[in-house]
């Protein structure tokens, strides 16, 4: 008889209940959720009543839970990012498996922490960065594996967050702060620096930056803006209206970003949420501090140079990527999902649909969540190696590790005190030697 991993959930947010914990009840066959914490009362209940928990397996807060002696198999973090080292060492010290949102932490001393208890206890922690687990960029990956450009000189990478997206995340949500959160390029860009990283097999050596709050501050208001949105005259001309994005763009849509707007997805419950949250305030009269666009410049320890760029300032919500080598070239946008690959001796190009491919494989399902089957294919192969766990083997440790991780994470901080400072950082130095 196979023993189904069971899983315990701290934050039942967007990430935690609407992404991994929908995973699981959509694949029952796979792991079930058995206990939560949610310091909101009604997305608890929520969240909670979709997995029939138990009364006493909904717990009003990360620490509540993890007094409990272990009750899962694995611990999902998916708090806000400021409380993401606390439950994560909690976790291990509990005897947890541990799957983490990315950031690790907002900080390098988080993520220190972090690393001194996996360390001490030989935990199995994996840090949940999505992109490397989507079909697009695995067959990247195995394109330059395959030697399909040569030697690969240059990567240019950029994450086109999407106006809309940048507004709501970023601009009136939960990573608008880095006193709060995390810097822009930590919480949003850390995993295409990881990516980037798998992607080019070694380290960055140096790296610099530029970037900045531009657009979102009240200097850029149009005249006659009000403080909110359904109060304002100019609001018809905007294109970051709350109206606009909340009662028109998803008008039809129940999910993400209307779960995160409001529990109550009606007209009423979004007007309601509108007129009195932090959804619908004015771009330019919010409390946010991080930047809006920022580019990174990047030297690798095997010779291949890479530039990342982030902006809030494009159509779509997408990343777009060209590779550059000796003998070819590959391009492509990860929500197209399909690669060019341009061979420089032959001068064929050719067209890699990779949704197709995959579809084929495994059907549809797993292809279309929000970050182009990474979320899904990273509780795949959790749930599949949960299952060789249980049945005797090996910990359950994602290619994603908390190890594997430190190298995007002291990339990210290095480039927000390359931006902050006007500085070329060297991680090649134990401290991050700069000048």
């Amino acid at each position: 008889m196979v023993t189904l991993p069971t899983f315990a959930l701290v934050g039942a947010g967007n990430r935690g209940g609407d992404v991994y914990g929908d995973y699981l009840l959509r694949h029952p066959d796979r792991g079930r959720l058995v206990a939560l914490a949610e310091r909101d009362a009604g997305r608890r209940e929520l969240v909670a009543d979709r997995h029939a928990l138990a009364t006493d397996m909904r717990f009003e807060s990360a620490e509540a839970l993890l007094e409990r002696p272990r009750i899962a198999d694995v611990l999902i973090v998916a708090t806000p990012d400021a409380h993401h080292a606390g439950a994560a060492v909690a976790g291990i010290e509990r005897g947890y498996h541990v799957l983490l949102e990315k950031p690790m932490a907002p900080d390098a001393a988080g993520v220190t922490r972090i690393e001194a208890a996996a360390r001490r206890h030989g935990a199995s922690v994996s840090v949940a960065h999505v992109l490397r687990y989507t079909p697009f960029f695995r067959a990247i990956k195995r394109l330059l594996d395959a030697g399909a450009v040569g030697r690969l000189i240059d990567v240019a990478h950029v994450e086109h967050v999407g106006y809309w997206h940048f507004a709501h995340s970023y601009v009136r949500g939960n990573w608008r702060r880095e006193d709060d959160a995390s810097p822009m390029i930590l919480a949003k860009a850390c995993h295409d620096l990881d990516v980037l990283r798998w992607l080019i097999g070694a380290p960055c050596t140096k790296l610099a930056s530029f970037g900045s709050l531009t657009h979102f501050v009240a200097a850029e208001a149009p005249e006659g803006a009000a403080a909110r949105c359904l109060d304002c005259s100019v609001e018809r001309s905007c294109p970051y209206s709350a109206r606009r994005i909340y009662l028109e763009r998803f008008a039809s849509t129940d999910g993400w970003p209307i779960t995160v707007l409001t529990d109550d997805p009606t007209i009423e419950g979004r007007l309601r949420a509108l007129r009195t949250g932090p959804y619908g305030r004015c771009v330019y009269a919010c409390d946010n501090d991080v930047a809006d666009h920022q580019v990174v410049a990047m030297s690798f320890a095997n010779g291949v140079s890479a530039t990342l760029g982030v902006h809030a300032f494009s159509e779509a919500n997408a990343r777009s990527i060209t590779l550059s080598g000796t003998h070819g070239e590959l391009r492509g946008r990860l929500d197209e999902s399909r690669i060019e690959w341009r061979d420089f001796v032959t001068g064929r190009c050719e067209i890699v649909d990779v949704l197709a491919k995959v579809t084929a494989l495994i059907g549809a399902d797993d292809g279309v969540d929000r970050h182009e089957g990474g979320d899904d294919g990273l509780m795949r192969d959790l749930t599949d190696r949960l299952a060789i766990t249980l049945a005797g083997g090996g910990p359950p440790t994602l290619a994603s590790s908390w190890e594997a991780s430190l190298e995007s994470h002291a990339m990210a901080f290095a480039a927000e005190r390359a931006r902050r400072h006007d500085l070329v950082v060297y991680l090649s130095e134990p401290d991050g030697h700069e000048i």
